[in-house]
């Protein structure tokens, strides 16, 4: 369903008018010819006039909202974990200090999770390649696990979007599968076969780092890349990819890499947790062109609540603010930073005193960081939403955290916060259709329609 780009402001003053026009006509009196204008001043004032007759109060909107809330199916499709945390003794089933687990879910309405199997880039080399896989195995068993063994009363791994729906109208919450970065396949394209039968729906090429497969967005401060864009093993893993039916993520691969597989894939990509470039300069966020091409392609652009991709005046500190702070901290902890080759040479009990001491400094550093830096909120991440909405339209948008991966704002910086959203969506004039389309539909309907393909590619067509 294609719905057209709607201005709000003018939509509430068209329908406060509608509202006057009834009650003047319920009341007796004429309303306005078509052709008979109302002066400018009588239309300001009538306009003033109804919208404070219909004005809602914020305990009017709250509870719209929560009924709104409660009806659609809330999804978040980039969640991080520690597989630490997934097992009998130590879960999800507890509110542990993460942003996302069980009761989190609960308090705040998130009705579905994609858990995330990520992988942080290293060496493009066997050792890299099996110590990648053996990482993202643990992953993959870690939220089968929660799902299978740990809580199968209260979640249930979906594969498709009747499974979603299915377990939704169970009661019980919904886990997904997304893999952030394609580095653990190696060089073996099997195993993209063998993650989309863990339960893989969709996959990243790359991450912070050139992979075999995709440059990185990092890439840009440099203009250091190693493919320029895909390599052929990326071509062929996009391809193997849409005949799985695995969705092909945009997030975190180079402008070059993203271009071309938009120029490759037959079937809708997403953006599983990126924002407006326009509006935010940060290299993981979409620039325009690339927004209008994911429309072009069907795809989806999963909104991102992660401070320094959605507030501006916040990216900048961090960018320029954050060393100077570190650099006065570490100095305070009398902590010495080492060049990769200096860490490269210390014993194994050398390099985890470093290691100890790096993140101790990291944690207090980040603390001080935090209170200084410009804050982001529910309503920068709603301006996104508003501008990407604006730019391709509301059916290529939805809705993403990256908890316990960076992601987290002021409003919504767990899931027990996840009804803030709904609320401020709801206060920009959002219908309950078009909410339910930014948390879950859009997403959904590409994961159907990347289905539709690859059973279409495996037919033969």
């Amino acid at each position: 369903m294609t719905l057209p780009t709607v201005n709000r402001s003018a939509t509430f003053k068209l329908t406060a008018l509608s509202f006057l026009v009834v009650l003047l006509t319920a009341c007796g009196e004429s309303a306005p010819a078509p052709d008979a204008a109302m002066p400018e001043v009588a239309v300001e004032e009538a306009l003033s006039g109804s919208s404070e007759a219909m004005a809602e109060s914020e305990e009017e909107l709250f509870a719209r909202a929560r009924g709104i809330h409660e009806r659609v199916i809330t999804l978040d499709t980039h969640a991080d974990i520690n597989t630490s945390n997934f097992t009998p003794d130590k879960n999800y089933t507890d509110d542990l200090d993460t942003q996302v687990n069980l009761p989190k879910m609960v308090e705040g309405g998130l009705d579905v999770a994609w858990f995330i199997v990520y992988t942080g880039q290293d060496t493009l080399d066997d050792e890299g390649y099996a110590a990648a896989y053996a990482n993202a195995i643990d992953k993959f068993e870690a939220i089968h696990r929660l799902a299978d063994e740990i809580a199968p009363d209260q979640i249930e791994l979906a594969y498709t979007s009747d499974d979603v729906r299915r377990i939704y109208a169970a009661g019980k919450k919904v886990a997904m599968i997304g893999i952030e970065n394609a580095y653990p396949v190696g060089l073996e394209m099997d195993n993209i076969e063998d993650f989309h039968r863990r339960g893989g729906r969709y996959m990243s090429l790359s991450h912070n780092g050139h992979s075999q497969f995709a440059d990185s967005q990092t890439g840009e401060a440099a203009n250091e890349y190693l493919h320029n864009g895909l390599s052929e093993l990326g071509r062929e893993a996009v391809a193997e990819m849409n005949r799985l039916g695995i969705i092909v993520d945009i997030s975190h691969p180079s402008i070059d890499a993203i271009s071309q597989m938009l120029d490759i894939s037959r079937a809708p990509v997403v953006a599983s947790h990126s924002s407006a470039r326009a509006l935010t300069n940060h290299t993981r966020n979409l620039s325009d062109d690339l927004l209008r091409r994911v429309k072009e392609n069907g795809g989806v652009v999963q909104t991102v609540a992660f401070g320094s991709y959605i507030n501006e005046a916040r990216r900048v500190f961090l960018q320029t603010g954050r060393t100077k702070i570190m650099e006065r901290v570490a100095t305070e902890l009398n902590f010495e930073t080492l060049t990769p080759e200096q860490v490269a040479a210390l014993n194994p009990v050398a390099t985890l005193a470093y290691e100890t001491a790096r993140q101790a400094m990291f944690r207090t550093a980040n603390v001080e960081v935090n209170k200084v830096a410009p804050k982001a909120t529910v309503s920068d991440f709603a301006d996104h939403v508003d501008y990407i909405v604006d730019l391709i339209g509301l059916e290529h948008v939805g809705i993403s955290s990256d908890f316990d991966g960076g992601g987290g704002i002021d409003g919504w910086n767990d899931a027990s916060e996840t009804f803030n959203v709904t609320a401020e969506l709801v206060r920009r004039g959002y219908t309950e259709e078009e909410i339910g389309m930014l948390w879950s539909g859009n997403l959904l309907r590409v994961l159907d329609d990347v289905q539709l393909v690859a059973a279409d590619i495996q037919a033969g067509n």
